[in-house]
Order: C-alpha cells, then sequence, then structure tokens
C-alpha cells in the first residue's frame, strides 16, 4: 500500500506536465472576418437612419420653438400654454426615440455578433479538441503566462477557413 500511495504521489507531477495550455486573440481572429465587417457596415447603416430621424424631429422642435417665441407675445395665455405643452411633449417624445434607438442598436448588434461569436467559439473548440487542448485562455486575461503555452490564433484562423 506504501508502495503505490508512494508511486502516485511520484506520478502527480508528471501528470501536470501532461497538460497542454494555449492563448487565443479573439479580437483579431474576429476583425480578420468578413463577417465582422458586414456586421459593423449593416449596424452603422441602421445609426444612420435613427440619426436622421432624430434630426428631423430635432428641427421640427427648433423651428416651432423659435415660431413660437415669435409669436409668443400676440398669443393669449391659453394658446401660450398650449403651445408651450406641445413643445414640451415634442421634446420628451425626441428623447424616448433616443432612447428606443439605442436600445434597437444594441439589439441588432447583439443579433448580429451571436453568429460570428458562435463561429469562433466552435472553432476554438475544434483547435482545443485536435490539439489536445487542456485549456485555450483568452490572451492577456492570464496573469501569468509561462513559455509552454503555445498562442492558437493562427490554428483558429485556419479552422474558421476550413469551416467556410
Amino acid at each position: 500500500m506504501k508502495k503505490l500511495f508512494l508511486m502516485l504521489m511520484l506520478l502527480a507531477p508528471m501528470a501536470m506536465f501532461a497538460q497542454k495550455f494555449g492563448r487565443v486573440n479573439t479580437q483579431a481572429i474576429m476583425q480578420a472576418m468578413p463577417e465582422l465587417a458586414k456586421a459593423n457596415g449593416e449596424l452603422a447603416a441602421e445609426q444612420k437612419k435613427y440619426e436622421n430621424d432624430l434630426k428631423a424631429m430635432q428641427d421640427e422642435l427648433t423651428r416651432k420653438s423659435q415660431e413660437y417665441d415669435k409669436t409668443k407675445a400676440t398669443m393669449n395665455a391659453t394658446k401660450q400654454q398650449e403651445t408651450e405643452t406641445e413643445l414640451q411633449t415634442m421634446y420628451q417624445k425626441i428623447q424616448q426615440t433616443f432612447q428606443d434607438n439605442q436600445q434597437a442598436l444594441q439589439k441588432k448588434s447583439n443579433e448580429l455578433m451571436e453568429p460570428i461569436v458562435t463561429k469562433v467559439r466552435n472553432a476554438i473548440s475544434a483547435v482545443g479538441k485536435a490539439g489536445a487542448y487542456t485549456y485555450i485562455l483568452e490572451e492577456g486575461s492570464a496573469l501569468y503566462m509561462g513559455d509552454a503555452v503555445k498562442d492558437v490564433t493562427a490554428d483558429v484562423k485556419a479552422q474558421l477557413a476550413k469551416m467556410k
């Protein structure tokens, strides 16, 4: 029993050394993907559309506000109150539209990025399995990495090319 225990204790460090670690730079991988450029283009077009809509609303508010300032002196108190309420409502609508647009852009970004992220994760998993890696860490997330850690970024890019 003592010999078995002693042999296990001696072999334990060897098992630790048998582990294989890799590191990957997913940002570099994603930047090289044509899918990301397409997604960014779609997002930019959507954002431009939202900006144009908001600009039109702001221009309308500015126009009505300037018109109100010019005619305020000739208006009765009731008409002034109605116009001020209308301007306040327009302003609140602009603010709400801005917030809604931000949420819509975030949702669209998530929808466009999800398949890209999934594709990269699948490629990392395939490289990990093919190379028998114990761990593949994101570059920069570990506090220390020794020399035995292999950069598998190129391998993941090659795997992605095979997946097309």
